[in-house]
């Protein structure tokens, strides 16, 4: 890798628009690293794209795809965004596996595009941003978010976006607080957790400064433009109850100790430790310019808040990368000597190998049980055996009588078997699936006609309590003995509900 002369330092404006007579300057940026990155964005692609077809669906990827049957403004536990890129992915690559994946590595290499930027804003010559291209392109927070259709892969654009605009807005060019504010109104129809951003970086302004951004009209131009932007959303959770903020806390008593408990390693490695001595330099050298110290001090208070309330490690993932990027520049000063070029490019590259084991499906799925891939990769580990799991209630369906079959219904416990089954229906012939999970339970109960469920669940003592008969007819075996959470399921045919459908069907109802 060959290095260009470091650029001068940029010079920030410190004006705000409430001096009318002051404009914004800007010393000129070192030359963007367009055709090494370029090349790195395009194998990062590539690679995503190759892998796309093996394991198979995951089961949000399920879920998406059936809620994005009907579209709507909003759904129970998801904005509408994801499930939009799922019916569109459909309707233009065609229903498989394969077209729901070419949007998230679209979006990944994406991300390496704006890391590579991020780290020319914060000074990196042409190898800092070659560095920041590829350290990212190999971690595994974004080998899984790309590698899957899932909301955390399409955050992280939006996260690593508004963190390039934060910090051309802090630094005194006020012209990009409104296109911060534009990226955070259209990221909360993804995920809420873009507040998370905002009040982090909010919080390290009133700490550390630079607390005069504060009276630039454009910041408040910014806010009122994520608020118009976000407004359907908003307007959304407040006439249905605000089910985010219900789902928020269903997710925390599930799942928020064992959260906290993996929250710190996962820190370490969601980009891999190389990665994480990278992201310390690059903390010290955003403390060391005071108007961007704000962005060293949103890292902890984010981490503060998502531990308090429950939330998921890869939560802060945007920060990491911002993190990453700002100790890039510094790496690469660093790395002039020949020695400490390669123990650099060693380091990273081991852990790319690490990563892509973990996050692409590399290994055969008969050999995942018992690895640490297994243990680590919850994607990797639910995305195999949905064909096998259709297949399985299909040969159960397939024993009742047609007389029986016009009568039945299918019920499942969570949304990925329900996704699961509503895309198997057709070449199966399947009957309609019901499920109480999240958002599924808000489509209603099964018709008053149906007296026979097929039932896929974990508490068959449950359903035996609300119909006459259930019997046990089979088990689902995802065919190569992985211990993921559908393996060893029991499959029941429950006949004659003891009551009306529509009273039952609150009892049935469940969040998380």
């Amino acid at each position: 890798m060959s290095e260009s002369s470091p650029s001068a330092p940029r010079t920030p404006d410190v004006s705000s628009s409430s001096a009318p007579h002051t404009r914004d300057t800007a010393a000129p940026a070192t030359p963007f690293a367009g055709r090494p990155v370029g090349v790195v964005a395009l194998a990062t692609l590539a690679v995503l794209l190759v892998a796309s077809p093996r394991y198979g669906y995951h089961r949000d990827e399920l879920y998406f795809r059936m809620l994005g049957e009907q579209p709507a403004l909003g759904y129970f536990d998801t904005p509408p965004l994801t499930p939009l890129i799922a019916r569109a992915s459909v309707a233009v690559f065609g229903d498989t596996v394969v077209a729901l994946r070419v949007v998230p590595a679209l979006i990944a290499s994406l991300v390496v595009v704006l890391a590579a930027l991020l780290a020319r804003e914060l000074g990196g010559d042409r190898r800092a941003q070659l560095v920041a291209a590829a350290g990212i392109a190999t971690t595994s927070l974004l080998l899984i978010g790309g590698h899957s259709l899932l909301t955390l892969g399409v955050d992280l654009p939006l996260w690593v976006a508004a963190a390039l605009f934060a910090v051309r807005a802090l630094r005194g060019d006020g012209r990009w607080w409104p296109a911060l504010g534009a990226v955070a109104g259209v990221a909360t129809y993804n995920r809420q957790l873009i507040v998370l951003f905002l009040v982090s970086v909010g919080a390290g302004v009133l700490l550390a400064g630079p607390r005069e951004v504060l009276r630039d009209r454009r910041l408040w131009l910014g806010a009122l433009l994520a608020l118009v932007i976000a407004a359907p959303n908003l307007v959304y959770q407040a006439t249905h109850g605000w089910p985010q903020l219900v789902m928020a806390g269903a997710l925390e008593a599930d799942e928020g100790a064992d959260n906290r408990l993996v929250f710190v390693p996962l820190q370490l490695l969601l980009l891999g430790p190389p990665q994480a001595v990278v992201q310390v330099v690059g903390a010290v050298r955003l403390w060391r310019e005071p108007r961007l110290r704000c962005l060293a001090l949103a890292y902890p208070l984010a981490c503060a808040l998502t531990l308090y309330s429950g939330g998921r490690p890869d939560y802060v993932g945007g920060l990491l990368v911002l993190l990453f990027a700002a100790g890039c520049g510094p790496v690469s000063r660093w790395m002039s000597g020949t020695g400490r070029r390669a123990l650099v490019v060693g380091a990273l590259t081991v852990n790319a190998v690490v990563s892509v084991v973990i996050a692409l499906p590399v290994i055969p799925p008969p050999a995942l049980e018992g690895t640490p891939v297994a243990r680590i990769n919850e994607v990797a580990r639910e995305s195999i055996g949905w064909p096998e799991f259709a297949a399985r209630v299909a040969a159960v369906v397939g024993e009742l009588t047609p007389q029986e079959r016009a009568r039945a219904v299918l019920l499942t416990d969570n949304y990925g078997e329900a996704g699961a089954l509503d895309r198997y229906a057709g070449e199966y012939g399947l009957p309609e699936v019901h499920s109480g999970h999240n958002e599924l339970y808000r489509r209603g109960p099964p018709a008053p006609s149906a007296r026979i469920a097929v039932v896929v669940t974990d508490s068959p003592g449950g359903y035996a309590r609300v119909f006459a008969t259930c019997e046990e007819r089979g088990r689902i075996d995802n065919g190569v003995g992985l211990s993921n959470e559908e393996q060893h399921l029991p499959i029941l045919v429950c006949r004659d509900p003891s009551r009306p459908w529509q009273a039952l069907w609150p009892e049935m109802r469940h969040n998380g």
